[in-house]
């Protein structure tokens, strides 16, 4: 049975999204779960995976169109499926066999049509990062042979008066996949880009270092030009998001000093025994999960109008990557257990920074923990993520002085900033919930010992 690829939607307010690549081409063979397609939401760039295994047919959007969402944009045909051709004249409606499991493996890389479309080569793939690399839609080279080779864009880069300082020969500049990227997107050329990695390889710093220079050199030439810093799209819509969240909701901001020392210790003790990957972050989930249970208003949506308190806590995770701020989700935080938090935080920050983050992985957030003690921040208050009503922000831990006994004593603190809208939570709600998750930050083991 013929299974749908559809554009999914990680947001309430999600329209649309733009496909940026294709992992798989017509006519090849795919296993439910393998990554079909990358595309660019409202929330960040993510990867759509196989619903099912079969033979990828009937592809009806290409890289740099806008989708909306639940639009089907390609088909999986079980073996030896047939898809439906458009009824001829006489409303008949033809059928052809769409190319089976068996027939797509040996010709892996060669696509399939439907017959209302023109056969096209396909290319190799050091010959797709050559034309990549000078900007060249390898659909309009023409190859010697059945597949686009590397000699054949050269010769193509050579007509159009491309590469001749290179004495005819193109040059393959080797580059990371996430530098390229970044090129492609900051309008820079690789290949004029000295790389700093292995074997001289172009580094995503390497990208941002000369798209720096660029746009700082103070020349009459650069001060002219109206148009700045490009900026990734995934890096506009939060933008735009945090400005229409700033906008639209009422901000207030809550700032509560607490004594870590406990929580210093309960780290120690679960590195010790079973989870030596087991950060603050980790704790704050399970304690902010656990303290939600009993202030549900802070665990609720805000859209259209309505407050709707959300049955399921899931929690988001603020995750800064080259392209701009992701919100991964830990879904039902407060039934996981420290350590499969801990392996559930480190696998979605380590996907969302290689960006190969999955739709599933930012959908539903309740509530949001942004950390930025790690960059040495004491303090400072965040953004709502909508349609969420409520973010904790997570200054360092840091020796100060407190009083303690009426006495001055150096004690271990940390600087939490709770951000409420005011549509949704007032300021005692707002006030209970941080007082009892200093509580229980202050005293841990006594609540999950």
């Amino acid at each position: 049975m013929a299974i749908n690829v559809i554009v999914p939607a990680l947001g309430m307010a999600q329209e649309a999204a733009i496909i940026v690549q294709w992992l798989k081409r017509e006519g090849e063979s795919v296993t439910k779960g393998e990554p079909l397609a990358e595309i660019e939401t409202d929330k960040a760039r993510v990867e759509i995976e196989a619903p099912g295994s079969g033979v990828l047919a009937n592809v009806t959007a290409a890289a740099g169109d806008e989708i909306p969402v639940g639009q089907t944009i390609a088909t999986i045909l079980a073996l030896n499926e047939v898809l439906p051709k458009p009824a001829g004249v006489d409303g008949a409606m033809p059928r052809a066999s769409a190319p089976s499991l068996a027939e797509a493996s040996p010709s892996r890389h060669q696509p399939s049509h439907a017959a209302s479309r023109p056969p096209r080569a396909t290319a190799s793939p050091l010959a797709s990062r050559i034309a990549a690399e000078h900007h060249v839609d390898v659909s309009a080279i023409k190859p010697a042979g059945k597949r686009i080779q590397k000699a054949d864009v050269q010769t193509y880069l050579q007509q159009q008066g491309v590469g001749n300082h290179l004495s005819g020969n193109v040059r393959l500049t080797p580059a990371s996949p996430k530098a390229r990227r970044l090129a492609a997107e900051q309008g820079a050329d690789v290949v004029s880009i000295q790389g700093t990695g292995p074997g001289g390889a172009v580094l995503a710093a390497d990208v941002l270092a000369a798209v720096a220079r660029l746009t700082t050199t103070p020349t009459i030439e650069a001060a002219g030009k109206p148009d700045g810093l490009a900026m990734s799209r995934t890096w506009q819509i939060m933008a735009e998001r945090t400005a229409q969240s700033w906008t639209s909701a009422p901000h207030f901001f809550l700032v509560r000093e607490v004594n870590a020392g406990r929580l210093i210790t309960w780290r120690e003790q679960l590195q010790r025994r079973s989870a030596p990957n087991v950060t603050y972050t980790d704790l704050l989930v399970k304690l902010v999960a656990t303290m939600l249970l009993e202030h549900l208003r802070l665990n609720a949506s805000w859209s259209q109008g309505k407050l709707t308190l959300n049955d399921e806590i899931h929690m988001g995770i603020a995750v800064a990557t080259e392209e701009g701020l992701v919100v991964p989700v830990i879904h039902r935080a407060d039934t996981l257990r420290v350590g499969e938090i801990a392996e559930c935080r480190h696998d979605l920050v380590t996907r969302a920074q290689a960006g190969k983050l999955r739709p599933e992985d930012l959908r539903g957030g309740t509530f949001t923990i942004s950390n930025l003690g790690m960059y040495g921040m004491d303090a400072f208050t965040a953004i709502i993520n909508p349609p969420q009503v409520a973010i904790l922000a997570v200054g360092r831990i840091a020796q100060r002085i407190v009083p303690v006994n009426g006495q001055p004593s150096v004690q271990p603190t940390m600087v939490l900033s709770l951000s409420c809208d005011h549509r949704a939570v007032d300021g005692a709600r707002g006030a209970q919930f941080l007082s009892a998750l200093a509580a229980v930050i202050e005293e841990p083991l006594g609540l999950l010992g």
